[in-house]
């Protein structure tokens, strides 16, 4: 069996929880490197995850190493661009977590210099490998709805903005709040069940309402609590955000919220078809109703891995140069959209894509 060596840069809760426990069953994979600024957090790492071999703080120390072939990066959002443009660059394939980066144009340029370099590079659109996702996909393929003409979906939660006063609530480090955070997950993945749908048109509102002043702001839990700074730190990302978009197979709304003063958390996505429709719950099953029976029907199947199969997709497409469905070139309209629809609720106007 052909191994892939990798380095991964950043050791933070989406590399301790999803990729360092599926890289770590791919036998295919060898673990060279685990590197974070914090030494600390990249010594967490390795005595957690035993394929671990070597703790760096400086990424370009793999880089240069002829034995890495591809590098995931798992930082904060303003840094993927730097090294992930480094490590294609460098020779290395890359697996990029989402979003790509800040802004369409930097996405964009990563794109191509992954093209130039003819070097894999994967974004973490994690719900692409999600099996209710990939059967409502086939469902869609096959004419099961018939003619889906609306999406509707809702990524509201209640007093969950994370890490405030950190990068999540910086701009200038994230790129937004809850529209590229959450709502990036929902918005590609029914871009890629509706089958790669192309943007018209759309308008986008956004709210920073809820901890406009921090030291005050209330909540139950809060994500990645060890990052906020609520004395110092910046808020000015969006905690509400809603919008209409208009694709060239079906219209979306959408409603989200990092925090709400309803105590009710509604994360679901709607697809509203001529023959049936059906109702996901984010990160879990779907009911399909069938308007020719009126009959309800939530099917049985058991819910993989994703970040398993995702990662495993990346490894088996570094070997043999195959572009899987989380390639950059099918994500990028997703990155489009998100940056559309900041810039639509800037201007506070509809926008032509």
């Amino acid at each position: 069996m052909k191994e892939v060596t990798v380095a991964v840069v950043g050791c933070g809760r989406i590399a301790e929880s999803a990729h360092f426990p599926a890289l770590s069953q791919l036998e295919n994979v060898r673990i060279k490197y685990a590197c974070d600024l914090i030494l600390e957090k990249a010594a967490k790492i390795k005595e957690k995850f035993s394929k671990v071999e070597q703790l760096i703080t400086d990424y370009k120390i793999a880089l240069s190493d002829p034995e890495v072939d591809a590098v995931y990066v798992l930082t904060p959002n303003y840094v993927h661009y730097t090294v992930t443009m480094d490590a294609l660059r460098a020779g290395k394939h890359v697996f990029c977590e989402k979003p790509i980066t800040v802004n369409y144009s930097m996405s964009r340029e990563m794109s191509d210099e992954a093209e130039k370099q003819n070097r894999m590079l994967n974004i973490g659109v994690c719900n692409r490998y999600h099996k209710s996702v990939e059967l409502l996909e086939e469902m869609n393929r096959n004419g099961k709805f018939g003619n889906i003409y609306h999406v509707y979906c809702s990524f509201r939660a209640f007093r969950s903005i994370p890490g405030l006063g950190g990068s999540f609530t910086d701009r200038a480090q994230s790129g937004g709040g809850v529209l590229i955070d959450w709502g990036v997950h929902y918005l590609d993945l029914i871009l890629y069940i509706l089958g790669g749908a192309k943007l018209k048109n759309l308008t986008c509102d956004t709210y920073c309402e809820m901890a406009k002043n921090m030291k005050e702001y209330k909540y139950r839990s809060m994500w990645a609590e060890d990052t906020k700074n609520t004395e110092t730190g910046v808020n000015d990302v969006d905690d509400f955000v809603t919008g209409y978009i208009r694709t060239d197979k079906a219209s979306i709304s959408f409603n989200g919220a990092w925090a709400q003063n309803v105590d009710i958390s509604d994360t679901y996505v709607d697809f509203l078809g001529d023959k049936g429709g059906a109702r996901l719950s984010y990160g879990g099953k779907f009911t399909f109703f069938d308007g020719s029976t009126l009959s309800a029907e939530t099917p049985e199947y058991e819910i993989p891995n994703m970040y398993l199969r995702e990662d495993a997709d990346f490894i088996n497409s570094v070997l043999t140069g195959e572009k899987t469905r989380n390639h950059i070139d099918y994500v990028l309209e997703s990155a489009r959209l998100l940056d559309s629809l900041y810039k639509s609720a800037e201007i506070r106007k509809e926008i032509e894509c």
